[in-house]
C-alpha cells in the first residue's frame, strides 16, 4: 500500500500529467512509449484488402508464460498464419501454411497481435479535434452551471463541423487500435436531436470498420433543461442507452432525477449510462440509490453503467468491498477514465470483487479538456502504474481494461484468444508481448475490424 501511495504521489506531481477534476471529469494523458509511433499514425490510410477470405502470415501470437515457481517471468510467442473469412478468424495455421493456394495472403511482419481496443466513454459529437487548436480559459471556481451556459453558446458554433470532426476522431482512435466504442451524445434543448442525427450519419458511413453504441446524454440536466421529451424521442430514434448527469448538483433532486432516468430506460428497454462526478455525500447516496434500484428491478440487471463514479473514491476499503459485492451481483459496470491526481478510484478493488471496469477517452481537445489521446493502451499503462506491482503477468492482465477483458492468455498462461470463430477484430503492435505493450505503450502498425483493415498497413 505504501509503495502504491508513493507511486500515485509521484504521478500526480509529474509535469507530464494533469490532476483529474472531479467536477468536470477532466483527465490527463501521457505518452510514455520509448519508440514514437510513425508520424502518419493519426492520418495513415489503410491499404485496400478487398478479399473476404484470405491468409495473414507472420502474426506473432502469445503462446504461454514461462514460470519460475508460481511467478510468470516471461511470455512465449510463436509466429502463425491466420485464416480470415467473412469477418471471422476461421483457423490458426502453421506460419506460411496455405492450404488453398488461390487465396490472397498478406504479411503482418512479425508484429504482435492483440485484441481490438474498446473506447467505452467518448464524446464524438462535440470536439475541437480536426479543427484549429483551441484552448478555452476556465477560471478557478467555474461551476457546472457555468459550463452549461458556455455549451449553450458553443454548440451552435460546433454543429456545422460535427460530422467532419467525428470522422477525424474515429480515425484517431482507430489508429490507436480501437474499433469498438460507446459515445455519449448531447440531447438538450440547444441541440435538440441534431447531434444524434449527425452522429448516426457518421456511424452509418463507418459501419464496416467501427462499432459504436450511443448514449443519449442530457448534458444540461435531465430535469434542469426539461429534456425528458427529447430523451424519449432519442430512444425512439435509435439511441442505445439513457444517459444522466449529477442528479443532485445539476438537477437538484436526486431521487426524482434518477427515477426519471430509469423510467425512460424501462419504457424503451434500454440500458443506462450516467455521468456521476459528485464526490460529496450526495454522490455516495446516488450510487446506493442506483444499486438499490437495480436490486429491486430485475429488468435493469446488467444494464447500468456508472461513468466516472468519483464518489467511490471517498469510501474506505470496507465500504468499497460492500458496495462492490452488490454491484457485481447486479452486473453493474464502471466506466472510468483512470483519473490521476487527488482522486484515487478503487478500480483494482472493484475488479477484484468482480465488477466489470472499462475505460475510455472522455474528452479529446474540447471545451471541457484540452487533453485526450484517444489511446486505450495508454489507459492500460496508466492503470498499471497506479494500481499494480509490475511483473510480466500483472502487466499482461492490465491490458484487459482496454480490451473488455479479452486477453490472449488466461491467468495460467493458456492461450484463450484468438480462437476459431472469434471476430477478426484486432490490432498489430510493435511489441514482443502484452506486458511490453502495456509498459511501453508500444506503437500500433495496423488495425482490423471484422476482417477489414481499417488503419495502417500490412504487406
Amino acid at each position: 500500500m505504501k509503495e502504491n501511495k508513493s507511486r500515485r504521489e509521484f504521478i500526480s506531481q509529474s509535469g507530464k500529467m494533469v490532476t483529474a477534476c472531479a467536477l468536470f471529469g477532466a483527465t490527463g494523458s501521457v505518452a510514455y512509449a520509448a519508440d514514437t509511433a510513425k508520424e502518419t499514425c493519426e492520418t495513415g490510410k489503410p491499404m485496400n484488402i478487398t478479399a473476404k477470405h484470405y491468409y495473414l502470415d507472420n502474426v506473432l501470437l502469445e503462446a504461454g508464460f514461462n514460470f519460475d515457481g508460481d511467478v510468470a517471468t516471461s511470455t512465449r510467442t510463436e509466429l502463425k498464419t491466420l485464416e480470415i473469412k467473412d469477418g471471422k478468424i476461421v483457423a490458426l495455421h502453421d506460419n506460411k501454411s496455405h492450404a488453398d493456394s488461390t487465396l490472397s495472403h498478406y504479411n503482418a511482419g512479425g508484429k504482435l497481435m492483440l485484441p481490438a481496443m474498446r473506447d467505452m466513454h467518448i464524446h464524438l459529437d462535440k470536439t475541437f479535434y480536426g479543427g484549429p487548436w483551441r484552448s478555452l480559459n476556465r477560471p478557478a471556481g467555474t461551476t457546472i452551471q457555468d459550463m452549461i451556459r458556455l455549451e449553450q453558446k458553443l454548440l451552435p458554433e460546433l454543429q456545422p463541423y460535427t460530422q467532419e470532426r467525428a470522422e477525424k476522431l474515429i480515425d484517431l482512435i482507430q489508429s490507436k487500435g480501437s474499433t469498438i466504442a460507446r459515445s455519449h451524445c448531447n440531447i438538450e434543448p440547444t441541440s435538440g436531436l441534431k447531434n444524434l442525427e449527425n452522429l448516426q450519419a457518421v456511424l452509418a458511413r463507418r459501419k464496416a470498420g467501427f462499432d459504436c453504441e450511443i448514449v443519449a446524454f442530457p448534458q444540461h440536466g435531465l430535469l434542469l433543461s426539461k429534456c425528458e421529451p427529447l430523451m424519449r424521442e432519442a430512444m425512439q430514434a435509435g439511441a442505445h442507452y439513457v444517459g444522466g448527469l449529477d442528479p443532485t448538483n445539476v438537477d437538484g433532486a436526486m431521487e426524482k432525477s434518477l427515477d426519471a432516468m430509469f423510467q425512460i430506460a424501462l419504457d424503451y428497454d434500454k440500458g443506462v449510462d450516467i455521468h456521476l462526478h459528485e464526490t460529496s455525500p450526495a454522490g455516495v447516496a446516488a450510487v446506493n440509490y442506483m444499486v438499490e434500484m437495480v436490486e429491486k428491478t430485475p429488468e435493469l440487471k446488467g444494464k447500468l453503467t456508472i461513468s466516472h463514479g468519483f464518489a467511490l473514491a471517498t469510501l474506505n476499503e470496507q465500504q468499497v468491498d460492500a458496495i462492490a459485492t452488490r454491484m457485481a451481483a447486479q452486473q453493474i459496470t464502471i466506466a472510468s477514465t483512470v483519473p490521476i491526481g487527488t482522486l484515487h478510484m478503487p478500480l483494482k478493488q472493484l475488479r477484484d470483487k468482480g465488477v466489470f471496469v472499462m475505460t475510455g477517452t472522455d474528452s479529446v481537445i474540447d471545451h471541457w479538456s484540452p487533453y485526450g489521446l484517444g489511446d486505450m493502451l495508454e489507459k492500460a499503462n496508466l492503470y498499471a502504474q497506479l494500481y499494480i506491482r509490475p511483473n510480466e503477468q500483472t502487466l499482461s492482465r492490465a491490458l484487459g481494461i482496454a480490451t473488455g477483458d479479452v486477453l490472449p492468455l488466461n491467468d495460467k498462461g493458456e492461450r484463450v484468444w484468438p480462437k476459431a470463430q472469434d471476430d477478426a477484430s484486432f490490432v498489430l503492435v510493435d511489441a514482443s508481448c502484452s506486458a511490453e505493450a502495456v509498459a511501453r505503450i508500444s506503437p500500433r502498425t495496423a488495425t482490423f475490424h471484422n476482417g477489414n483493415l481499417v488503419w495502417g498497413n500490412v504487406s
